[in-house]
């Protein structure tokens, strides 16, 4: 379970201001405040549905939330709507001559769902193409509140004020994401930033110059960068502090690594899991729990937070490697650790539940008919589990030693995007909707 060794500043958290501020809320750990949520919705009722409104573009960025407001990205072609695959499919080449988009960032009134304000960060053609299934607007924005950073890759960095006046932007160079054992197969960037104590993080996993690197939330000024000997990944590095140390965790193929927050010394490393990695890190219990899959493993692993120096990708004495599972890894879902449990679901919609500490196998169960795709990672509230396929099925599952569906629900289009949560109300991103679930 979670404790004050593990990660401090989520307690004052879970004890409640209900602040959503970046991809799966804070330190991407899916848990939301106490206030309860509701099991299912129907759009056709209006049942448990506080409001649902348009969203222009085609974008699988999650919503964030501060107090009353949502910020969100997307980007919006020019010449017509941009195609969007979903499904189980094996595809990798990228969708060609999409022309220019607008590459926005929009602020919504969490009440209502008005419309506050639009800004324009780029307009013109994106420099790489898009997977089939992928968005020029895959990276979840950060905020701290008075800053909100969003980040579009190559278009670049950028950071607006609460009331969307720019502070900065940032031009990263070329980052080329795709698949390198076939570099032109390019599917576009999705790694969003990360925001804490008056810093951004990003995480730029590419074709070529990988790197991480922390810039002043202020005014843009370059902290540190470290450079990456790795090949692309897709998502975020995630923030662990305990008592003894502070550092970033990113996952990865050749360089799963955690470094140091204030320097970007490299702590530790180890590598060789599944070779196209997705999901952020997760930490609780004085464990960072990693999953990845793609190649020869889908591990999932826990690791120890005090690690140090390199060390190989298999359980032994004196190994950081607490315990690893070869083969029940995810493709592209963040895992949840809620309580005692760790939740794994893999893109067919395998749901495996381990006892975190150990990594024994408490269940292992399928959530619709495995013909869907899963990509959206799940949310965890008031006893209940939210998992989301891409065709918009909201599958709620109890949290505990037993596999139970409570309720299954539906947003009638396609889903990519991780909900978020606050104060009770779930906001879901999908195809072209906003909705807002609630109690009335």
């Amino acid at each position: 379970m979670l404790t004050a060794t593990s990660i401090l500043p989520l307690l004052t958290f879970l004890a409640g201001d209900g602040n959503w501020p970046q991809f799966r809320g804070p330190f991407a750990s899916g848990l939301a405040d106490s206030a309860p949520t509701v099991a299912e919705f129907e759009l056709e009722s209006k049942k448990n549905v506080r409001w649902r409104v348009a969203v222009p573009g085609l974008a699988h960025s999650s919503p964030i939330v501060w107090d009353e407001r949502i910020y969100l990205t997307t980007a919006i072609r020019k010449d017509g709507e941009g195609e969007l695959k979903v499904g189980l499919y094996g595809d990798i080449e990228p969708v060609a001559n999409e022309g220019e988009h607008l590459f926005q960032v929009l602020c919504l009134d969490a009440r209502d769902g008005k419309v506050l304000w639009t800004r324009t960060a780029f307009e013109g053609a994106a420099k790489f193409p898009r997977h089939p299934k992928g968005s020029f607007a895959a990276s979840t924005p950060a905020t701290d509140g008075k800053h909100v950073v969003s980040f579009f890759g190559t278009e670049g960095l950028y950071v607006h004020d609460s009331e969307g006046k720019l502070l900065w932007k940032k031009d990263l160079g070329d980052l080329d994401a795709g698949f390198y054992m076939v570099p032109e197969a390019s599917w576009g960037f999705s790694a969003s930033p990360v925001v804490h104590a008056g810093v951004v993080y990003v995480q730029c996993d590419v074709q070529k110059g990988s790197f991480v690197a922390a810039f002043q939330l202020a005014d843009g000024k370059e902290l540190w960068r470290t450079s990456r000997d790795e090949v692309p990944t897709f998502g975020p590095p995630t923030i662990a502090l305990t008592k003894d140390r502070q550092q970033l965790i990113c996952n990865g193929f050749k360089r799963i690594s955690g470094y140091d927050l204030a320097t970007g010394k490299e702590l530790w490393w180890t590598a060789n899991g599944g070779d196209i990695p997705v999901p952020a890190p997760v930490v609780g219990d004085g464990l960072v729990f990693i999953t990845n899959a793609h190649g020869r493993m889908a591990p999932m692993m826990a690791i120890e937070l005090g690690a140090s120096g390199n060390f190989e990708l298999e359980p032994k004495d004196g190994s950081p490697l607490r315990w690893l599972d070869k083969r029940r890894g995810s493709y592209m879902q963040t895992p949840l650790v809620v309580g005692e449990f760790l939740y794994g679901c893999k893109d067919n919609g395998v749901l495996s539940c381990f006892e975190a500490a150990t990594g024994e196998v408490v269940y292992e169960e399928r959530l619709g008919s495995g013909l869907s795709g899963f990509t959206a990672s799940p949310v965890a509230a008031d006893g209940k589990l939210y998992f989301t396929s891409e065709e918009g099925l909201v599958y709620t599952v109890a949290e505990g030693f037993e596999f139970s569906i409570l309720a299954q629900s539906n947003l009638g289009e396609e889903c990519m995007a991780s909900p978020a949560v606050s104060k009770g109300t779930l906001y879901f991103r999908s195809r072209g909707h906003l909705t807002a679930i609630g109690a009335p």
